[in-house]
């Protein structure tokens, strides 16, 4: 998302050129409408937007869209701008003017970055999953014999003695 109906179409015929699909947002409330309604792998997201600023979208984005990537540019480049950018949930951060082959290396950079997340998210719930099942098949076969055993009641009177 940028404001720059130009930067828009540069990133966009870029992007499209390289096989991404795209979806473009003038502003902010356009941003947060789309990524509401629809799961997005990446957003560039401009510093400077029409109705809000683009660390207050990505706060706003980081609540709806956790897993996506966001990439902040921004034609001001501080300190400040990318330390407030990355405390605010951006992934990236690159500026104005772009180069497009620094532009695909980021986005490709973190798109991987997401994929191995997800991998190794999809891992551990694999390997919960089969902790949890093994733990249960024990449970149920202690509960099978337990159920022979007399009342631990009197089992632990019967240890008193």
């Amino acid at each position: 998302m940028d404001d720059d109906e130009i930067i828009r179409t540069t990133f966009t015929e870029i992007l499209k050129h390289e096989g991404y699909d795209v979806d473009v947002a003038e502003d902010g409330a356009q941003a947060i409408d789309k990524s509401n309604s629809k799961l997005f792998d990446l957003a560039l997201v401009d510093m400077r937007l029409p109705d809000m600023l683009g660390t207050d979208l990505l706060d706003k984005m980081r609540k709806t869209t956790p897993k996506m990537a966001k990439i902040m540019v921004t034609a001001t480049p501080t300190l400040r701008n990318a330390i407030a950018a990355v405390n605010r949930g951006a992934d990236g951060y690159i500026t104005k003017p772009v180069v497009a082959e620094d532009l695909l290396a980021v986005i490709r950079e973190h798109l991987q970055k997401r994929d191995e997340a997800a991998k190794y998210s999809d891992q551990k719930v694999a390997e919960f999953v089969q902790t949890r099942a093994r733990e249960l098949q024990a449970k149920q076969s202690g509960a099978g014999h337990a159920s022979s055993r007399s009342n631990p009641a009197d089992q632990a009177d019967r240890s008193k003695k």
